[in-house]
């Protein structure tokens, strides 16, 4: 989220990743209190194209499909938790074993629903592709509530980040709200003058 996203921003898109990441306060906060990529549509779309200045036209494309298959969130913590229950029973994964975790964790993420808790039950088929107990799995339940927020918002955040770099390179983005810090927010809507009423 704070690596990976502001290096492809900057070297694809050639934008601040720092305006990036202080616009997305309001849909990571909303994917970390819900923990549902699909409840948050509504937040990321409105920060895409009000605050991000990515266009209707690419932001009603990008961020629906996104929410349905850019799980990177979910597919890392498939893989970091796969190696913990690894380590736990004492089993040894060879080269060709991480390579298949990360292949099948990968696939699984893209067929992944976006509710909440689902990144255990796609955790089972990682688990039964190099050969762990799928009881394993009862090691994280207790803090995956916790676990399900932050990969939400790495999700989220993700979503936004392919909006903005597809839409540079589709001359679907304006470059003066990505640039205006008040732009699409809600401060700034707050504290705008009422519209003069015509005379009658």
């Amino acid at each position: 989220m704070f690596g990976v996203y502001p290096l492809l921003l900057r070297g694809l898109a050639g934008l601040n990743p720092l305006t990036f990441l202080k616009k997305m306060r309001d849909p990571v906060a909303f994917a970390f209190s819900t923990a549902s990529s699909g409840a948050t549509i509504p937040v990321t779309l409105r920060t895409v194209e009000y605050r991000l200045g990515v266009k209707n036209s690419a932001a009603s494309f990008t961020v629906p499909l996104g929410a349905t298959i850019n799980m990177d969130g979910t597919a890392m913590m498939q893989g970091v938790a796969t190696v913990f229950i690894a380590n736990v029973y004492g089993v040894d994964l060879s080269l060709t074993d991480y390579l298949l975790v990360v292949l099948t964790a990968t696939l699984a993420s893209v067929g992944t629903a976006a509710i909440p808790a689902v990144g255990l039950v796609t955790l089972t088929m990682v688990l039964g592709q190099v050969g762990l107990p799928v009881e394993g799995i009862a090691l994280i339940i207790g803090v995956d509530r916790l676990l399900d927020m932050m990969r939400t918002a790495v999700n989220v955040t993700g979503d936004c980040a392919v909006s903005c770099i597809v839409a540079k390179s589709e001359q679907a983005f304006d470059q003066s709200v990505y640039d205006d810090p008040d732009a699409g927010s809600v401060e700034a809507a707050t504290q705008r003058p009422p519209s003069p009423v015509p005379a009658p």
